[in-house]
Formats: structure tokens, sequence, C-alpha cells
């Protein structure tokens, strides 16, 4: 049984992993660079290690630091949140090395799924090769990581270099991982995205859709479930592609598949992560359950039943992003003073819900 769990991030996924270990009684450990050391996630956790430094590269991508942090603090489990090591297979590897359990997929399905290029290749879709003026727009991305990072849209072939530049060097930055690729630009698709969970005895769970199309800067910010106006079909398909991508890849744990959906219903896949997304709130609450502690049960070898819990209404989720309008809306950090949520029931009754 898992008793203590190291959480190698910070911010939002590092408290969401807390509270749920909390209330399984279970013992939390954070990591902090130092600028994080008064950090939320930092005072939330029963015990925290200083990984001296400043930057990502310097502390929270270095998967040997965190894995001397957890063992130093005595943990016997790492989850690896979102970001940073999460989808990097030589982490999950030096945790099992050093006799921890790790709170995600195999090295192996990681390998097999984390890089875009190879996630596509599995699926029977290639990348862009050399790309001509018939091919525009494109889309340049990075092979490891998400969140927008390391993200392109070229419309003029004379960018191309420049942007495919641009790409790696963000993608270095983020992930430590330099490796792009280019593929088509859906003009207008609609960013629909499949959560799985599958276990350790060959079940794997298809938690129904999500709709992330409403983006700003290849940054979600509207994410709802189930994906409204899918036609039965192509949800059928959906589930069908996210299941064969678990099971080609032996895949445990907590996962999310991803497509483009045409208005013609067609479907193009764009990558799965391997690991728990930042939207899996809408998820839960349309399913009645906690990812967090499913991860931590199947990660103990605990068998799902065989059916899913029945989904249930719909949950829309919103994220706030920070910028500055004085600098072309750049993104920008700050301290968020008030946050307004006019009341459902009475914005309803005036029509503006």
């Amino acid at each position: 049984m898992i008793s203590s769990v190291l959480v190698a991030n910070r911010g939002e996924i590092a408290c969401r992993v807390f509270r749920t270990c909390r209330e399984l009684g279970i013992r939390t450990v954070a990591l902090h660079s130092d600028p994080d050391a008064d950090a939320l996630h930092v005072r939330e956790a029963d015990l925290a290690v200083r990984l001296p430094g400043a930057t990502p590269a310097d502390t929270y991508l270095r998967a040997d630091l965190v894995v001397k942090a957890a063992l130093d603090a005595g943990a016997d489990a790492v989850h690896p949140g979102y970001g940073f090591l999460s989808e990097n297979a030589g982490f999950a590897r030096a945790v099992t090395d050093a006799g921890l359990v790790w709170i995600g997929p195999p090295p192996e399905a990681i390998e097999a799924m984390a890089s875009k290029t190879r996630a596509k290749e599995l699926m029977g879709v290639a990348p862009l090769g050399e790309v001509t003026e018939s091919d525009l727009p494109v889309l340049v991305k990075a092979a490891a990581g998400g969140g927008g990072r390391g993200m392109r849209v070229v419309r003029e072939l004379a960018d191309l270099e420049g942007e495919v530049t641009a790409a790696r060097a963000e993608a270095l930055a983020a992930f430590g991982d330099g490796e792009v690729f280019v593929e088509p630009y859906v003009e207008g698709g609609r960013h629909v995205e499949v959560q799985v969970l599958a276990d350790t005895h060959g079940t794997v769970w298809v938690l129904g859709t999500r709709d992330c199309s409403l983006q700003r800067r290849h940054q979600k910010v509207i994410e709802e479930a189930p994906a409204p106006g899918l036609a039965s079909g192509v949800t059928a398909h959906l589930y069908e592609a996210a299941e064969r991508a678990c099971r080609a890849t032996g895949y445990v744990g907590a996962g999310t598949v991803e497509f483009l959906v045409t208005d013609g219903g067609a479907a193009h896949f764009l990558e799965m992560n391997t690991r728990l997304q930042v939207e899996h709130p809408v998820t839960e609450a349309v399913f009645g359950i906690d990812l967090v502690a499913l991860q931590l049960r199947i990660a103990e070898g605990e068998a799902l039943a065989d059916e899913p819990p029945a989904p249930h209404g719909h949950a829309v989720e919103a994220r706030l992003y920070a910028e500055d309008p004085a600098a072309a809306f750049a993104p920008q950090t700050g301290v968020l003073h008030r946050l307004r949520v006019p009341d459902a029931r009475r914005a309803t009754a005036q029509g503006h819900c």
C-alpha cells in the first residue's frame, strides 16, 4: 500500500494530488525551487524538499535530484503531475529503479506515445516531410510535452525555418527536448479528446469526450464534457481509437487521446498525453469519480470494475490567463485580487447563461 507520495511538480496539480492524498490518509511530499519556497503547494504538503536553483532546468527537470528527494523524504511513490518530467520515460525508469512506485504508465507506453512523432506512426499517421506551398498552412509542434508550448502556425513558406527554430528553442527550455515536427493545420477543426483509464489486469475504461476547441495561443481556455453536438458515429469512432491506442501500448493509468474533428465528422489523431490533464475535473464531475484516487489504486495493483460508472450531466471548466495589454497582451504573472462568479440561477433567470 502507498503511504507517502512525492509530487514531482508544483502549483495547481501538486495541490490537486495532495487533496486526494489527504482524503486517503497518505503523507505528502512537495518539491520546490528557490523562487517557489513559499508557494501554496509547499505550504499544503506534509513535508517539502528544496531543489537548489531557480530555473526548471536546474530543478524540476532534474530527474536525479527529484528521485533523491523522494528517497531522502521517505516517500514510497512518485506522482509526476503534468508537464516537466511527467512524460519522460527515463524518469519513470529512474523512479522504479530506485524502488519507488511510479504513479503513471509504463516507460514503454510513455516512449510509444509521449513523442508525438512516434505516436502518430503508431496510429498510422505520418508527419509532413518536405513542406511545399500546397501543404500550407502547417503546424510546427514539439514532439515532447504540451500546453501549447513549442507550437507555431505557419502560413507562409518563407516563415517556416524561423518558426521551426523558435519552436525548438521553446520546447528545449520547457521540456528538455528540442525535437519538433510539422503536420497539416486543420482550419476550424474542433479539438476533442477522450479520457482513458487502464489497469494492470487488461481493463480499459473510456471515460467520455471533452471539447477543448476554444483556445488562445494554443492554450485551452474552455473545456467541457461531454463534447456537445458530436454524432453518435463520430463518438464511437473516437472511443474505438482511444481504446486501441491503450491496448497497442500496454497502457496503464490515466491518459488522454486527442483528436481534431472536422465539420464533416472526420477525426484526425493529434496525440496521446500519457498523464493527467489540466481539464480532468470535468470528466470527474460527469462520471462521479476521482481520477487521482484511481491512479493511486491502479499503481497499487488494484483492478478496475469491468465497466466504468455511467455519465450524468454536463461540466464546463474555464481557465484564467493573465496578460499584459501594454506588451501586446503577452502572458504575464500577477496576483489575482478578486474573482466574481455570477449566481447561476439569477443569470439564467435574466437570460445571461
